[in-house]
């Protein structure tokens, strides 16, 4: 069947990959990673097989009522109406579709993004992805997801744009891995669970983006001849060339429990899938996404994303955004390939209507579903005056904005931020104790992160001054306050009655005697804070922190026995000055929101036990991550600009783990101001019968039912082995049989949890495993597969930290 074929394998071919790191410019991290077109393989490049048609959706999974509700509504619609309704206009929110009054529809708000209402006044910035995945937490990161949905709704925005599982985290210095959870989809599939969970519960509908492959910034969209008369064509977007298996296991897998959570619907992304722009890739939308996985919701465009119509509507894409001209058109100069197109498509026989009525359908029955058709707020007028992709002047109709304005929707968030933050935190060295601090009399701050902004309220990459809660781009937020680290130390200092000293410019501190610096005497503790910004449309040119950093932590820690290093990131960063002796704690703070520094005060000071961990791997160089973004190309070829993924399922600390290189810190790790212990690991099936093949069920939300069954479990006893209470977060790593295929990763997260004990307390934990916990992609048979023989389940607190092990096979003889 055409739906159950693999995608092409290039992976299998060889390739010319040259690789070269300019260390003369930028630092030893940077790279410059050139992609020559891949003169050995002989045919096309990397290929999505055709998969049509768009299968219908059906309601099953809970939404039959609402399903049966928008067939309903589908059915009074003209095909004028038809043609509005999956088709964005300019208006008040990012993304907007047209009322259709005469039916009772008010239309549809569409608003950024992953970490705040961000076109929108008095909402609060919560913590990004990276923060997130960081606590390690289901209970933080379901309520994050609520908190975050009730603010959309009171704004009167009908659908949130998260949250984000593309990219995934494939390189390390991909632009956006900040907006997205971890490298590990296990990791993340949990985090777009919970959050999808939690935003629908508030009653707004969650976007699972930017799917799939969507892993750099360079060249994510076509380039085009500035000088032609028409939007001509020079290169193509990048096409991201991924084989069958990686699909599955890698990338896809976060995207299932996106599916299996009831996402309504689903974001396309900007560049080429296996050679297909992703939003006409009917292998990905139409075979995985809407038969194999059995999604119900409907896939919209990025913005700008869409550059074909009745390829991308016979492709499986249901809704163009943002749709009209406005700044956000599809290419400069052209309106939409929706709009009136879709009613010249189905006149002229090009397109069947009732393709055009599944869109409608697949839009409308998570709109009844979450009942967003009874007394929803309406959209707050001040969101047009707010909105700079589709200003006032280009608004093509009358919006009738109603209801009050300026609403104030943050509630009590601001303590739940501050508690998410501190949760995420990730004590990564503590040398003699030196956290948590015990009122120290005489503190000394450094560093350019450390107090406001000085050029708006969001630093950006080019502002010097100001402390970063959150990177660039369409994933960004504008807190309406910001409590910045130093002034959460200098309250803190109040109540011990200490000294607190401040030095901001990181030029000055990187080529100064800091001991001319400080009054009267050296300090007892030296904090020093730093940033690294990140931002959508641009890769990562270095793994350094920002603005010489490196060098600021020198020159304090040279002349100061005791220095604390905080930074506030955006992902990876490189810690050389992690073997200075006189560095005695690094703390990663990533991007914690809006109460930043009462965040790290409540960690640095004790009020709050560290608990965080890292949701990545720190390598000693940036030339030791593998999968580079590909930043140039050395031929003109309108497709010459190619990806392929050849490392497969090797990415983060499954390269590192199979290659056997060192890190300085690994994946999953994290220090507490307490240890722990884990022990007595034992496994039970959970049947008496269980075969390496899957039930054939019927397909639901998620995919075949059998894949979500637990068929093992797995214990073990954690203990406080200290003399602090705090949280452990025991994991557990499966390690499959020796007759999986080829290239499987030596072991992969398959399980965490949360637990609070007191000294010397301990708890038994449970580890559920589901069959796909225990499977691989089979590319054969188009399925996952329980593999014969011996597995081995590690528990421990890292991926490198195991404390105990226990052998067992799984399938029954």
């Amino acid at each position: 069947m055409a739906s159950l074929l693999p995608l092409v394998l290039p992976l299998l071919l060889p390739s010319v990959n040259a690789q070269a790191y300019d260390s003369a410019e930028r630092g030893s991290d940077a790279f410059s990673y050139v992609q020559p077109l891949n003169t050995t393989i002989l045919g096309p490049y990397g290929h999505s097989p055709a998969v049509l048609p768009s299968p219908n959706a059906t309601g099953v999974g809970g939404w039959e009522e609402a399903f049966e509700r928008a067939k309903a509504f589908v059915a009074e619609l003209t095909l004028e109406e038809k043609a509005i309704m999956v088709t964005g206009q300019p208006g008040p929110c990012v993304g907007n579709i047209e009322p259709i009054e005469r039916l009772g529809f008010n239309g549809l708000c569409l608003q950024d993004g992953p970490l705040s209402n961000r076109v929108a006044d008095y909402v609060s910035v919560f913590s990004a992805g990276v923060s997130a995945a960081s606590t390690w937490d289901k209970d933080i990161l379901f309520e994050r997801g609520l908190l975050m949905g009730k603010e959309f709704k009171a704004k009167g925005a009908h659908v949130a744009l998260s949250p984000v599982a593309g990219p995934l985290g494939r390189s390390a210095y991909s632009g956006r891995n900040w907006e997205g959870f971890s490298p590990d989809p296990y990791l993340t599939g949990i985090g777009m669970y919970q959050t999808i969970m939690g935003h629908q519960a508030a009653g707004v509908q969650a976007t699972a983006k930017h799917y799939i492959g969507n892993e750099q910034e360079t060249q994510r969209n076509p380039t085009y001849n500035p000088n032609a008369t028409l939007n001509t064509v020079v290169q193509e977007a990048l096409s991201s060339n991924i084989d069958d298996r990686t699909m599955h296991e890698l990338y896809l897998w976060p995207f299932a429990d996106a599916v299996k959570a009831g996402a309504a619907s689903f974001m396309c992304a900007y560049q080429r899938l296996n050679g297909s722009y992703a939003c006409e890739n009917s292998k990905a939308q139409n075979g995985i996404l809407k038969t194999e996985l059995g999604f119900q919701g409907y896939i919209m465009s990025d913005w700008g994303a869409v550059h074909s119509g009745v390829a991308s509507v016979e492709g499986g894409l249901d809704m163009n955004m943002p749709g009209g001209l406005g700044n956000y058109g599809t290419v400069t100069g052209v309106g939409s390939y929706f709009g009136g197109n879709i009613t010249a498509m189905v006149s002229n026989g090009t397109v069947p209507e009732s393709r055009i009525d599944d869109m409608i359908t697949r839009i409308m029955a998570p709109y009844y579903f979450l009942g967003q058709d009874k007394d929803y707020p309406t959209v707050d007028p001040s969101t047009g005056y707010l909105n700079t992709f589709s200003p006032i002047d280009t608004w093509l109709r009358d919006w009738n904005l109603t209801g009050p304005s300026s609403r104030d929707v943050r509630e009590n968030h601001g303590e739940r931020i501050r508690q998410h933050g501190a949760a995420a935190t990730i004590l990564l060295k503590n040398e003699n104790n030196a956290l948590p601090l015990k009122a120290p009399k005489s503190i000394a701050i450094f560093g350019n992160d450390a107090a406001e902004p000085t050029q708006g309220q969001l630093n950006q990459q080019n502002y010097e001054y100001g402390t970063l809660i959150a990177g660039g781009g369409s994933g960004t937020g504008r807190a309406t306050y910001l409590v910045t680290p130093l002034v959460a130390m200098q309250e803190q200092a109040k109540e011990d009655n200490a000294l607190v000293q401040y030095w901001l410019n990181n030029t000055l501190i990187a080529n100064s005697d800091v001991r001319s610096l400080w009054i009267p005497k050296e300090p007892e503790v030296c904090v020093v804070f730093l940033k690294t910004w990140a931002e959508e449309a641009a890769d990562r040119e270095s793994l350094n922190v920002d603005w010489d950093g490196n060098e600021v932590v020198k020159s304090v820690a040279d002349v100061c026995n005791n220095t604390v290093v905080v930074t506030h990131s955006s992902g990876i960063n490189l810690l050389p000055f992690a073997d200075h002796p006189n560095v005695t704690a690094i703390v990663a703070a990533h991007f914690p929101g809006q109460e930043s520094g009462n965040s790290i005060v409540d960690i640095l000071y004790g009020k709050v036990n560290p608990s965080g961990k890292l949701p990545y791997t720190i390598a000693f160089n940036g030339s030791d991550y593998n999968a580079p973004p590909t930043t140039a190309i050395n031929t003109t070829g309108i497709d010459d600009w190619q990806s392929w993924f050849d490392e497969k399922l090797h990415i983060d600390y499954r390269y590192f783990d199979a290659e056997d290189i060192a890190v300085r810190y690994e994946f999953g790790y994290g220090l507490s101001y307490t240890t722990f212990n884990a022990s007595g690991i034992s496994g039970a099936a959970a049947s008496e019968s269980i075969t390496s093949e899957p039930e054939d069920l019927p397909i639901v939300p998620g995919g075949n039912p059998a894949y979500w069954e637990t068929v093992y479990t797995v214990n073990a006893t954690v203990s406080n082995s200290g003399a602090v209470a705090g949280h452990a977060i025991p994991q557990l790593y499966v390690s499959l049989p020796s007759s999986a295929p080829e290239g499987t990763p030596v072991r992969q997260l398959r399980g965490f949890e949360k637990i609070y004990l007191e000294p010397g307390e301990e708890q038994t934990v449970c580890f559920e495993l589901m069959r796909r916990d225990l499977s691989y992609w089979d590319v054969v048979s188009q399925q996952w597969l329980i593999p014969t023989g011996s597995f081995g389940f590690d528990v421990g607190f890292s991926s490198r930290d195991l404390r105990d092990r226990m052998e067992a096979t799984v399938v029954s003889s």
